[in-house]
């Protein structure tokens, strides 16, 4: 009991203070850079160093000078990838990556998606998050290397307001919403919209589809009409 009610109290304010006056001066030796635009690599390497800091701080078992060793040689150990990659693209794709489109001239590109295993449901949340509720409406869709979401809207999806063309403002029926994800129908979201699974495979056979299960990604859209995104060769 009485060795853990013991308190090295002096040590520990050194301790805190040298590894926190030590980490201020190596976060500005690594320069700028905000919280949006860290690529996985950076935000790791942050969190590590931050670790070792904190490792330093509250334990009085580590030896203080191994501990600042450890923490300004990954510190330089990190500037010095840093200054790799920007003088080598290859190295620079080691370390970040490389931006990867998602969405090509309209259609989902599930490659990527299973590569990035990005599950459309993350997909839709990225896209609505940039005010865009509907598939349909994205040309280009990029996850760039900070996992933020570049999106090239389709001619005519641009910012511009129904008042600013005099154009009517209907009111839409519903939000755009997931009615088929990777050939199985969300019965959920069909139940929440009022519609059966008989409309839906009549839309369907409208547009010449018989087997919901070629379909990879469908959607209900602001007019009541269906979009579909069909599978690609390899995915049927």
């Amino acid at each position: 009991m009485e060795e853990f009610l013991k308190v090295d109290f002096w040590e520990m304010i050194m301790r805190t203070t040298f590894a926190f006056l030590v980490l201020l001066i190596l976060a500005r030796f690594m320069g700028k850079k905000q919280i949006s635009q860290l690529t996985f690599f950076h935000y790791v390497t942050g969190i590590t160093i931050g670790s070792i800091a904190a490792d330093i701080a509250g334990e009085s078992r580590t030896p203080f000078l191994n501990g600042i060793i450890a923490m300004i040689w990954w510190a330089v150990l990190t500037v010095l990838m840093s200054y790799i990659a920007f003088k080598s693209k290859k190295a620079r794709i080691i370390l970040d990556d490389q931006p990867t489109i998602v969405v090509f001239e309209g259609k989902i590109v599930e490659a990527s998606l299973k590569k990035l295993r990005l599950h459309l449901n993350d997909l839709s949340m990225m896209l609505r998050e940039q005010s865009i509720f509907s598939i349909k409406d994205v040309h280009y869709a990029i996850l760039e290397t900070n996992g933020q979401l570049s999106v090239l809207k389709k001619a005519g999806q641009e910012a511009a307001t129904k008042k600013d063309v005099n154009a009517p403002a209907p009111v839409p029926k519903c939000i755009p919403t997931e009615v088929i994800a990777e050939g199985k129908i969300t019965v959920r979201n069909l139940t929440e919209l009022n519609l059966t699974e008989e409309w839906l495979y009549e839309q369907l056979k409208k547009q010449g589809i018989g087997n919901a299960e070629h379909i990879f990604y469908a959607e209900v859209q602001t007019d009541g009409s269906l979009h579909v995104d069909m599978k690609s060769e390899g995915g049927k």
